[in-house]
């Protein structure tokens, strides 16, 4: 008899937002194909009390629908109120009394064996709060910002540690944040390493210089691909532009620190050199590496960025800061460069790498253990002894 999953996740994309969280609905679908396993996805999308719910993005979040086949997955999304920038700490009571109410029903209708939350906050404490009402035992994975932000904030960093307690088993998407979970005082005999995926496929080597041209760019290129906030380091890549008077600077991605990044381009006069692509379809990415010479994330944190392990499927090597699994990714010279959070050390690496190109096979070959079929398999053991029905 299969598996049943019930999923949490507020990362998670939907028709507004169709690159939140794909690396999630990726992983989701993977255990949903197997025969193993049946996956019920219940995705909580927070809105403002009016009448900020009536404007961007909230109103396009207001008119999704509850209920929907979402690919090959059936997606629930019910509402919960969030108050935006400050409510953080409210946001576990909001959500669990939003989604008690259909968790239950769906208890009822088709008992779920495990609750897998994909994010430590807020969807671990809920996955906790949901447990305990309907007598199911709960996994949470962290991924990176969950532990890094909302595990050392005074007001939510007990709630963390409350739900890595209470669950039967943990996820980390690398050995190091295993360490970082383990260094909070969470038991490391409950926590599984579970690397990402890549579509091994979709992500392949193209012809660069054709790439290129079919963009209109000529020169080496640096891609950079993230949401614009100051944890993703941008300003350190426009810093670094000076130094590197032939590259082209592409910023794939939209957040609050556009205006700065591009008043700050301008300022160092490279405003001609930097290019603003806002957010990228997913099934865009691919081409965009192509045209990379070099993909580029300086992070101030990161858990193992997808970014990374995608760039490296399509053969373009990569400057990333020493967080997370980046040396647990890194493990050989072909790959790309482990740099100091410094523009120096930025520009220092491009030239580097752009003076001898590794072979972009080489480059590729780095990722060929993280496939979505490896990942499946980890992640469905994992629930199975989750739920306690391991032989």
């Amino acid at each position: 008899m299969a598996l049943k999953v019930l999923m949490i996740s507020t990362l998670f994309p939907d028709m507004s937002r169709p690159n939140f969280g794909v690396f999630v609905e990726r992983q989701a679908r993977e255990l949903a194909s197997r025969p193993e396993a049946h996956v019920t996805v219940v995705a909580p999308v927070g809105i403002p009390p009016w009448p900020l719910s009536n404007t961007p993005p909230y109103d396009a979040l207001a008119a999704l629908p509850h209920h929907e086949r979402w690919k090959d997955l059936i997606v629930h999304r019910p509402r919960f109120t969030v108050i935006p920038k400050v409510g953080g700490r409210l946001n576990v009571g909001a959500m669990t009394r939003a989604i008690l109410p259909l968790v239950r029903r769906l208890h009822g209708e088709r008992a779920f064996d495990v609750i897998d939350a994909s994010f430590f906050y807020p969807d671990g404490p809920v996955a906790q709060r949901i447990s305990k009402a309907i007598g199911v035992p709960y996994s949470i994975k962290a991924r990176g910002a969950d532990i890094h932000y909302w595990g050392k904030r005074a007001d939510t960093r007990a709630s963390v540690l409350k739900a890595g307690e209470g669950a039967a088993g943990l996820l980390a998407v690398s050995a190091a944040m295993r360490r970082s979970m383990i260094g909070m005082g969470m038991d490391e005999d409950k926590i599984d390493v579970h690397y990402t995926g890549v579509d091994l496929d979709r992500f392949v080597i193209a012809d660069r210089a054709e790439a290129k041209a079919a963009l209109g760019f000529a020169g080496p290129v640096i891609l950079s691909t993230g949401a614009l906030i100051p944890r993703k380091g941008q300003d350190l890549l426009i810093r670094a532009l000076p130094a590197l008077p032939d590259v082209t600077l592409l910023l794939a991605g939209q957040g609050p620190e556009y205006d700065a990044l591009a008043a700050l381009a301008t300022e160092l006069g490279v405003q001609k050199r930097v290019g603003f692509l806002g957010a990228v379809p997913h099934d865009k990415m691919p081409r965009l590496y192509a045209t990379a010479d070099i993909m580029a994330l300086v992070s101030e944190s990161e858990g193992l960025a997808n970014a990374w392990v995608e760039a490296l499927a399509c053969g373009t090597p990569i400057i990333i800061s020493d967080v997370g699994g980046a040396r647990e990714l890194l493990d050989r010279p072909e790959a790309g460069a482990i740099v100091a959070r410094e523009p120096d050390a930025v520009a220092d690496a491009v030239r580097t790498i752009l003076a001898v190109p590794p072979a972009r096979d080489a480059v590729r070959e780095t990722v060929n253990r993280f496939t979505w079929t490896a990942n499946g398999d980890i992640l469905l053991a994992h629930l199975i002894k989750v739920a306690g029905k391991s032989d």
